[in-house]
């Protein structure tokens, strides 16, 4: 076939579905049909009515003329019930949909039409056959002396009504019932007869057979009595035979016996055959009925051998599939709604193991990392987890291949591993496995269901599994979608949770989507108070609704730096804040997010901390974090200055006055402890504890202890000559610096937290402020601290000392950097003497010490350590010590 061809077979289909392409072919069948019984009718007129040839000549013209009212009206009659079917055609061939009431009424019309023609030429054609008949011929014996009998205008009429009409009305419905069927397909896409009007007029296959009975049977046999009659009577006449109608009683009796009886064995075969078949029909519909109200439990019994026996046993096979496929459906709605991967697989070997009527099942997944088949579950095994190779047994074949395994003896196939029984007990029979596919083509795992109870696995059972594994695929992927959402929602969630940042995100129009607990708490608000809200709900500043407005543009983003933002209760955050804009996959802006850092607190400590040590330590303290403020080991020198006699000045000062002096005194000794990088640990009464090394450690910390504290005599002497000039008393103190190991970091309660050190360092520094007062000196070291300088410092030698709740003695020095000619007269020369006079007291040269000390205290008679050692001596020349003497000096007292 030529493209030509093909193409004008496809115009002419289509034209044929046209509302005018419709209407045609109805009226051209009509007229076909018309014309064949006009065909066959005259024929029969030729065999029968015995016309002359004039009367031929005359019939014949005029038969067109007769036939013209018949066709005129049901031509009229066609196109009149035609209109419903045309008005939805033509829309649809203009290219627009009609409504659906209108294709529904459409629709109605199209299956009405075949019972519409047999009524039309049953109650319109055949009447106006009979009545053009016997008009034509009358008119022709009147105008052209036809000669037409009264019983050839009878007979004709007869022919025409009783005989060609209902034929002609049979053969057109079953013509119209298979013209239609296009178009009903074509309107039915866009209505159902249940929106029509009114429904469809019923015809029952009985009415059908009854009416086939009737007039395919009894009227041609009433026409074909009535025929003989007629023609017996005629011969009778034209042979010149007088035959009485009494005479011919036994011949018109019989004839109408035999007629009788075979119209009356067709009549009843049709009842007969019409109730057989309405009943099974009808037994067929109310069971389908049944089926459409949901009781797929409903089956035909099977009573006969005809078409309907394998109309019962389909319908059966179609309730049975569909209450599988329902059951299929209900375990996989039921499965669908479960989303915990380890409970769905549990619930899906359950469910195949019912589904197929098996004794136990087993689902495998695949784990491409490690190529193996695992399963958390095998139904009736106690194991927790099954993995074994992913090429091994049936299950392993049948992922590698991708085809299903229907093994009925697992015994006899090699792949089957009878280790599996011999440990469990359990005796494998049979054995069906399907590959689980999802919809990328991947094999994800398979499906294994052992043992068909009473019988083996057939061809419905594997077409039931792979229903089954499809759905079995989609629950898979939903499971461990939701779980990988989850997954990253909980991560997200954390992420937010954890983030010392606030973080808000806004939509297109600048309403708020999503706040963190951070945000919320810097902001100070309820969840409900921010989700929801526009941003200027949210924000009270005009510099962050401008930053969001630009944001409702194509601003990139801004940021803020150090900006007070103020909150609901009208106090006021420190902040940094960027805002950058949230695009999707397609890079469509969104809306926006927000991240709010708040440095209040960072203010508020760097302002806190700065009264404990300098701004550099501040700032290096908040660069390293909190870390630094954990508990640790670590190397520090720490500093404890009193002040003397401070009970004594405090009763004589009052209140008042003591709090005065101390803050007095404090700011300048402060004020030369952070000078010199060092960290102030704690006020304790009139007593300072300060630290060098922490929170980090330093080259110059046990310097940085040591100038500290000469530097604080100097500014207390500074202090004492303002107070003087006031006329009040001055402020004496004494310093003690040791240095070592101790453990730094936040110690203390639940309640009240405090960074500060312990250890036997703090100890020994506490025992030298206060050995101070004893030996009459103002700072004193010990060796450890000294051992740690890095710059050179005047000191000298204390003593071998071993303090209260100690063993092993400690040398202890006194810092001399502050010490003037005003404060300590000829210090050179007294520094050189009291050294000379500490190395004869070592050797016990008792006179040239106390000589040595002597001489000291001859050019400073202040000078404190040379008075107790003079008095030492003097003790030791009139009480000398053992000769395991080793110069270590115990204090008893604290």
């Amino acid at each position: 076939m030529t493209a030509r061809t093909e193409h004008a077979g496809e115009s002419q289909a289509r034209d044929a579905l046209s509302a005018r392409g419709l209407l045609n072919r109805l009226i051209v069948l009509y007229l076909i049909g018309t014309t064949a019984a006009i065909a066959v009718t005259i024929l029969m007129f030729l065999l029968g009515i015995e016309f002359t040839l004039r009367q031929w000549l005359l019939f014949l013209p005029a038969v067109p003329f007769m036939a013209a009212p018949m066709v005129i009206a049901d031509v009229l009659v066609i196109r009149w019930h035609y209109r419903p079917v045309r008005r939805a055609l033509e829309a649809l061939d203009g290219g627009v949909v009609p409504s659906r009431r209108e294709a529904a009424n459409a629709l109605v019309r199209l299956l009405d039409l075949p019972i519409y023609s047999f009524f039309r030429i049953v109650t319109v054609h055949g009447p106006t056959v009979g009545v053009t008949l016997v008009l034509g011929q009358v008119l022709l014996n009147r105008w052209f002396d036809g000669g037409f009998a009264a019983w050839q205008i009878a007979t004709t009429v007869f022919v025409g009504v009783v005989f060609s009409s209902p034929s002609h009305a049979i053969i057109e419905f079953f013509q119209i019932s298979k013209l239609t069927r296009g178009a009903i397909e074509r309107v039915a896409r866009h209505g159902s007869i249940d929106e029509a009007d009114r429904p469809p007029i019923s015809v029952r296959l009985s009415n059908k057979l009854i009416y086939l009975s009737v007039f395919v049977a009894a009227l041609p046999l009433t026409f074909f009595t009535v025929s003989i009659i007629f023609k017996v009577d005629l011969m009778f006449v034209r042979i010149g035979a007088d035959v009485s109608l009494s005479d011919q009683a036994p011949l018109l009796l019989w004839i109408a016996s035999v007629v009788f009886v075979l119209f009356g064995g067709a009549l009843g075969m049709s009842i007969l055959t019409a109730r057989d078949v309405s009943r099974s029909a009808r037994k067929l519909i109310s069971a389908m009925r049944e089926v459409e109200a949901g009781h797929l439990e409903r089956n035909l019994r099977i009573t006969s051998t005809d078409e309907y026996a394998e109309l019962f046993q389909g319908f059966n096979k179609m309730t049975e599939s569909l209450r599988e496929e329902v059951r299929i459906l209900e375990i996989s709605h039921d499965l669908a709604g479960e989303l915990d991967l380890d409970r769905l697989l549990v619930r899906i070997v359950g469910a195949a193991t019912e589904l197929l009527d098996a004794e136990r099942s087993s689902l495998f997944l695949y784990d491409a990392k490690t190529d193996e088949l695992w399963s958390p579950v095998a139904e009736g095994e106690e194991t927790n987890e099954i993995r074994f190779p992913a090429g091994e047994g049936v299950a392993g074949d049948v992922l590698r291949s991708g085809q299903a395994a229907n093994v009925s003896d697992v015994y006899a196939d090699p792949r089957f591993n009878k280790a599996v029984d011999q440990q469990t007990g359990f005796r494998t029979r049979s054995i069906l496995c399907m590959p689980i596919v999802n919809k990328a083509g991947e094999t994800i795992g398979v499906t294994q269901v052992l043992n068909k109870r009473g019988d083996r696995f057939r061809s419905k059972d594997e077409a039931r599994l792979g229903a089954f594994n499809a759905q079995i695929a989609v629950a898979l992927e939903n499971a461990q979608l939701f779980e990988d959402v989850f997954a990253e929602k909980a991560y997200n969630d954390s992420i937010l949770r954890s983030s010392s940042d606030g973080i808000l995100t806004f939509d297109t129009s600048n309403v708020c989507i999503t706040a963190n607990e951070t945000a919320l708490r810097i902001l100070g608000m309820a969840e409900r108070d921010v989700v929801g809200q526009p941003v200027s709900v949210v924000f009270y500043d005009s510099w962050v609704r401008d930053i969001m407005r630009g944001m409702l543009g194509d601003s990139p983003g801004d940021i803020v730096v150090d900006q007070e933002l103020t909150l609901e209760d009208d106090s006021v955050a420190a902040v940094n804040m960027s805002v950058m804009p949230l695009v999707d996959a397609g890079e469509e802006r969104i809306g926006s997010m927000m991240v709010i850092q708040d440095i209040t607190s960072e203010k508020r400590v760097r302002s806190t901390m700065s009264r404990y040590m300098s701004a550099e330590v501040v700032e290096q303290l908040l660069e390293s974090g909190e870390a630094q403020l954990g508990g640790a080991d670590q190397h520090v020198s720490i500093l404890f200055s009193d002040v003397r006699g401070f009970t004594t000045v405090s009763e004589q000062l009052g209140a008042r006055e003591t709090v005065s002096m101390l803050n007095e005194y404090f700011e300048e000794m402060v004020e030369v402890i952070f000078r010199n990088n060092g960290v102030l640990d704690k006020f304790i009464g009139d007593a300072i504890m300060a630290l060098y090394g922490v929170p980090f450690n330093g080259e110059q910390d046990a310097d940085n202890a040591v100038d500290t504290a000469c530097q604080m005599f100097t500014a207390l002497w500074a202090l004492n000559e303002t107070r003087a000039a006031r006329g009040v008393n001055a402020v004496e103190i004494g310093i003690g610096i040791s240095t070592g190991d101790v453990i730094v970091g936040n110690i203390g309660s639940t309640r009240r937290m405090e960074y500060t050190v312990i250890g036997d360092s703090v100890n020994l520094a506490a025992r030298l402020e206060s050995a101070t007062k004893y030996y009459g000196a103002q700072v004193l070291l010990s060796e450890f601290t000294v051992a740690d300088l890095k710059q050179h410092h005047s000191l000298r030698e204390i003593d071998l000392l071993r303090v209260k709740g100690k063993t092993e003695p400690v040398t202890i020095f006194e810092a001399m950097d502050h010490r003037t000619d005003a404060t300590f007269p000829s210090l050179a020369e007294a520094l050189t003497t009291y050294a000379e006079a500490t190395a004869a007291l070592k050797r016990r040269d008792w006179q040239a010490a106390l000589a040595g000390f002597e001489a000291v205290l001859g050019l400073h008679p202040g000078d404190g350590p040379s008075a107790m050692h003079r008095d030492r001596v003097r003790h030791y020349i009139a009480n000398p010590p053992p000769d395991d003497w080793n110069g270590v000096w115990t204090m008893e007292s604290k």
